[in-house]
């Protein structure tokens, strides 16, 4: 299964925003593991905000992240689109900036391009987009997530 989880944080450092926006999308006790973004035939899709427990603490979730963290001052905006074919395989894209509209027209843009590429419908595209505001003294991260089945161990 890949579940769609998002989060937002705003925290004195890069790091530890990025650290809280995980943290609200459920992830933030794994190590991530970025993918190309292509979805597998005949996976179940579902969008759920915040993960389940998907293992151990320090297990490696594999996911494909959108991420924008923004100085004091600028909103942060994430997002990810996906289409999928007749049989479930497809590709997300996904864009990070820090209006959301742009995210929306560029992750239109790319996945347009995605789908052409592989022979997809693009009139069937799906969208994710989260956007953090402003805090006048803290960082602001924004982030979606597809994450991929369940946590495995490392070593």
């Amino acid at each position: 299964m890949i579940r769609l989880v998002w989060g937002t944080g705003h925290a004195s450092t890069e790091k530890a925003s990025f650290d809280l926006a995980l943290a609200d999308a459920g992830v933030h006790q794994y190590n991530l593991r970025e993918l190309s973004s292509v979805i597998p035939a005949g996976v179940d899709l579902q969008r759920v905000g915040s993960a389940p427990d998907l293992g151990p603490t320090g297990n490696a979730v594999d996911v494909v992240l959108a991420r924008q963290t923004s100085p004091p001052g600028a909103r942060a905006a994430a997002g990810l689109a996906w289409v999928r074919g007749e049989d479930g395989a497809g590709v997300f894209y996904e864009v990070a900036d820090t209006d959301p509209e742009t995210v929306g027209e560029l992750l239109r843009a790319g996945i347009e391009r995605g789908c052409y590429i592989r022979d997809l419908d693009y009139a069937d595209v799906e969208t994710e987009i989260v956007t953090a505001e402003s805090a006048p003294d803290e960082y602001t991260t924004a982030v979606v997530l597809a994450t991929y089945g369940e946590s495995e161990p490392l070593v």
